[in-house]
């Protein structure tokens, strides 16, 4: 995996902000401010203590220079990059103070978003010799989607819609309340721009080939089928649509149902149900 392009610091510097409010409290680091002297200066590493994907360094650099811009920041290892247990990620040079104030953010937001980076290359990695891509979902932290669907990248795998008004997106909720599939579909058809695109989840062969009939569908979304199920699928609709397998995605089932022929597989668990990295901050 290579170096990715960063996001706008624009774009990120609330959320960093509003963290680093969070956490300074009343009356900042009264712990900092009693014992460490305002000219005491060191060089710190935030430190990789497993192996993974990293991401979360743009944020972490942002965390330290809103604390203080004069701190000199050396990234080692990028967003999107391996390392192993031992690794220097980033070197922080400047006053200990100002350091010890953003470290608790900035190992936060990194831990977190290289622990998605990470499971998500072990997801791809299961992928390997097929066409399928692995997807993220909406299940994300409230406030974080956008850096947690970057660290989806940072990982390998691709991003799913960002918001509700990405795309057309008819679950079965909406199938329900609608009157069915047909009037769904047609009055998605009747309002989508030529830029929108309609996703359709279906949960049964009957539905997909009543899906097919209809037309209209850039992509269906094949809900909590069993693999044979899926296989049927793909072999039904011949490349004739683009086809995301989603519902109980967990990494051990991801070789087989990518080797069903499926053009995506979209797993909620990316985000939230990983397991922060563990990343340390060392004088």
């Amino acid at each position: 995996m290579t170096a990715f392009n960063e996001l706008p610091d624009l774009i990120l510097e609330p959320m960093v902000r509003a963290a680093l409010m969070e956490d300074l409290g009343t009356y900042g680091d009264v712990t900092t401010r009693a014992v460490i002297p305002s000219d005491v200066t060191y060089e710190a590493r935030i430190n990789a203590r497993e192996n993974g994907v990293v991401s979360g360094m743009q944020i972490a650099r942002i965390a330290f220079h809103l604390i203080d811009p004069a701190l000199d920041i050396e990234p080692v290892i990028h967003d999107g990059q391996p390392c192993e247990t031992g690794d220097v990620l980033m070197v922080i040079r400047g006053k200990a103070s100002s350091i010890l104030s953003a470290e608790r953010v900035a190992l936060n937001f990194a831990g977190r978003l290289t622990g998605i980076a990470t499971l998500t290359s072990k997801f791809v990695a299961q992928t390997k010799g097929t066409a399928t891509r692995v997807t993220c979902t909406r299940k994300t932290t409230p406030g974080l989607r956008v850096v947690e669907k970057q660290a989806v990248l940072h990982g390998g795998g691709h991003n799913h819609r960002q918001n509700l008004s990405d795309a057309i997106m008819i679950k079965d909720n909406h199938i329900a309340a609608a009157g069915g599939i047909s009037q769904a579909l047609n009055a998605a058809k009747a309002v989508a721009s030529h830029m929108m695109k309609i996703e359709l989840e279906v949960d049964t062969i009957d539905q997909l080939e009543q899906a097919l009939t209809i037309g209209g569908a850039d992509v269906i979304l094949l809900d909590n089928m069993d693999t044979p199920t899926l296989k049927d699928a793909v072999n039904l609709t011949r490349g004739g649509v683009v086809l995301e397998a989603s519902g109980n995605m967990k990494l051990d089932r991801i070789a087989e149902v990518a080797a069903t022929g499926v053009d995506y597989i979209s797993s909620g668990a990316l985000t939230h149900s990983v397991r922060t990295l563990d990343l340390g901050l060392d004088f």
